[in-house]
């Protein structure tokens, strides 16, 4: 991002000076070492001041609607994070004035809060029509300036899209892109408020999340497509119970999922469902109860939270003496109660 009172270069011609004002979006005034204010494109200019800025200006990145212009790319640099495994990736809004952001530039960042590499594509759609800014790599735990916008852009802004591919070298998963777009409205940048701290920017930043934890929504879809292919069953069989446990003398586990339950259970209504998962998970704390066995492990998978609720009121009121808590992640994610039975 250039500002008035940089020192710059002159990329295509000799010289330079320091930028004096904007003529507009495209356009600045230099003053070089003579005193002489010199028109001259921000595209061809190199920031002496901020040299750390200049990769997102080195070519033309905002190419209006149905004017030419060039797309740019761009790769980062990167590092490896222990612990930050979540693909976490930020749209960000970052002004030249914090305290009046509508009154100057506001730089827009990808940032990469992850130990994923990401491949993007940022576009511009005015509603008939996607226009390419840029695309390119960013790095592990690195960010990104994609364009820079005037005072004079905040009041006709397009519609900011998304396309991601993230990965990790010897991964075996395979991951879904990412498509997101994002509309804002211009009376967010005549807000302080919208923009706050952040542990990304020395400064305040709008900050909108391009992907939510999309570990947790892949264990929601799982949940509920298991729950779907059993509720369509049209078969009519007799319902024939299961026995859905792994027994040691430490540790039971039960997997209250019905189909683990029951063969078939065409013509039950939810709420039925619910009730034989309740019974189930009494019937078997009484059962471990007796055997003498250390901790048992009711499976209820993530869904809405509602199973795992009831299973926490039946402890509550059938066997309060009893200690649960979350069964281990690393074994169950966040999809299981483990109850301590004795030491």
């Amino acid at each position: 991002m250039i500002k008035t009172g940089d020192k710059v270069k002159f990329l295509n011609d000799v010289g330079g000076g320091v930028v004096t004002s904007f003529i507009s979006n495209e356009m600045v005034n230099v003053e070089n070492e003579d005193g002489f204010e010199i028109p001259y494109p921000i595209s061809q200019l190199l920031n002496v001041s901020a040299p750390e800025l200049n990769s997102g200006f080195t070519e033309k990145e905002n190419p209006e609607p149905g004017k030419s212009g060039k797309p740019t790319f761009e790769a980062t640099r990167g590092k490896i994070v222990v612990g930050k495994n979540s693909p976490d990736f930020y749209f960000c809004f970052v002004p030249e004035n914090e305290t009046t952001p509508s009154e100057g530039e506001v730089a827009l960042h990808l940032v990469n809060d992850s130990n994923y590499t990401v491949m993007f594509h940022f576009s511009h759609f005015d509603g008939q029509r996607s226009t390419t800014v840029k695309y390119g790599n960013v790095q592990p735990n690195s960010l990104i300036v994609l364009e820079s916008i005037a005072k004079t852009d905040l009041q006709e802004l397009p519609v900011f899209r998304f396309q991601l591919l993230y990965f990790k070298d010897n991964e075996e998963k395979w991951n879904e892109p990412v498509a997101k777009s994002f509309t804002i409205n211009p009376v967010k940048f005549h807000k302080e408020t919208s923009f706050t701290e952040n542990e990304y920017f020395s400064g305040k930043a709008m900050i909108f999340q391009i992907t939510g934890n999309i570990f947790e929504t892949e264990l929601d879809k799982l949940t509920e497509s298991d729950f779907r292919k059993i509720v369509k069953e049209k078969e009519q069989k007799p319902k024939t119970v299961k026995i859905p446990r792994k027994r040691t003398t430490e540790i039971i586990e039960i997997d209250l999922h019905i189909n683990q339950l029951l063969d078939n259970v065409s013509g039950l209504s939810n709420h039925e469902i619910l009730e034989y998962q309740k019974e189930a998970v009494e019937k078997e704390m009484r059962a471990a109860i007796q055997s003498g066995v250390k901790r048992i492990v009711f499976i209820h998978g993530v869904g809405q939270g509602v199973l795992k609720q009831e299973v926490a009121n039946v402890l509550k009121l059938k066997f309060k003496k009893y200690r649960y808590q979350d069964a281990s992640f690393k074994e169950y994610g966040y999809g299981a109660t483990m109850v301590i039975l004795r030491r």
